[in-house]
């Protein structure tokens, strides 16, 4: 299992002394949001890149299905090169209520998903190089020669993070195509749910995973929520049922606690390895 650390709210500064001390703490991660408006995501992971040598970076989580492929492409790679290759990219249809209405996001669902998909078929085929053409639904796009930059450092590409919505076949196909798989759980009502998912449920998720999955990369399965960092054993016996169903990535995250101060506190505690 490897731990890492979402960062709730700051600005570049922050996420850069963030991840020192996250670093220094002996966690292996760093993720940030990416707002419709707001701080830019990769000019913080930018910031932290250039004040870490080892922890991984990332986003937590890109709504590719309202951003330009090409440009995500391309500021992606230059940060892997940048950091040595110790990025990766999270990446799902995003919440509507975050600003999608009030910057005239597309909102329809189903477009958002054919959006996502040829966004992944855009951003990795542009990361294995030129000659690169495509031509999907939404995207058009045709072999450059100008300038085009250095691909990642990591190959085959820079992992992506795909949410998985379980039993949805559709999504969860999407997962197979990427590197590691955000679990969420389809509620009645046919959305989302805001529980997280069960070890019983990433057990099956996990079985779908490689039962299906053709591609060779290694594969994440990735978890999130709050452990308390005065109380090992109790933060151990949250994590470990989760690793115990397979998941490879445990993420603390404080959503909604703007307290630097407190974000320091559980940090300087260390993650919540099991022994």
């Amino acid at each position: 299992m490897k731990y890492g650390f979402v960062l709730p709210y700051g600005d570049a500064r922050t996420a850069a002394n963030i991840a020192c001390e996250l670093e220094a703490a002996g966690w292996d991660g760093l993720f940030v949001w990416e707002p419709v408006w707001g701080i830019d995501a990769w000019v913080c992971l930018t910031a932290a890149a250039m004040r870490t040598e080892r922890i991984r970076l990332g986003t937590m989580l890109t709504p590719l299905s309202r951003m330009r492929p090409w440009e995500l492409a391309g500021k992606s790679a230059a940060l892997d090169n940048l950091s040595g290759g110790r990025i990766v990219i999270s990446v799902g249809l995003g919440a509507v209520d975050t600003g999608f209405v009030e910057f005239g996001e597309v909102t329809d669902r189903k477009t958002r998903a054919e959006l996502l998909d040829e966004g992944l078929d855009i951003l990795m085929g542009l990361w294995r190089g030129q000659p690169f053409n495509y031509d999907g639904k939404h995207y058009h796009v045709k072999e450059t020669k100008f300038y085009p930059p250095p691909p990642p450092i990591q190959r085959p590409r820079i992992p992506v993070w795909a949410v998985g919505a379980w039993p949805s076949k559709r999504s969860m196909q999407r997962v197979l195509r990427c590197d590691g798989l955000l679990p969420a759980v389809l509620g009645d009502d046919g959305k989302i749910s805001m529980r997280p998912a069960t070890p019983d449920e990433i057990r099956a998720m996990k079985a779908y995973v490689e039962v299906n999955r053709a591609e060779t990369t290694p594969f994440d399965i990735v978890v999130e929520g709050k452990t308390p960092g005065d109380e090992r054993e109790q933060a151990a016996s949250i994590v470990r049922p989760l690793t115990e169903a397979g998941a490879t990535w445990w993420i603390e995250a404080m959503w909604g606690d703007h307290e630097l101060a407190t974000w320091l506190a559980r940090i300087r505690q260390g993650p919540p390895r099991i022994e």
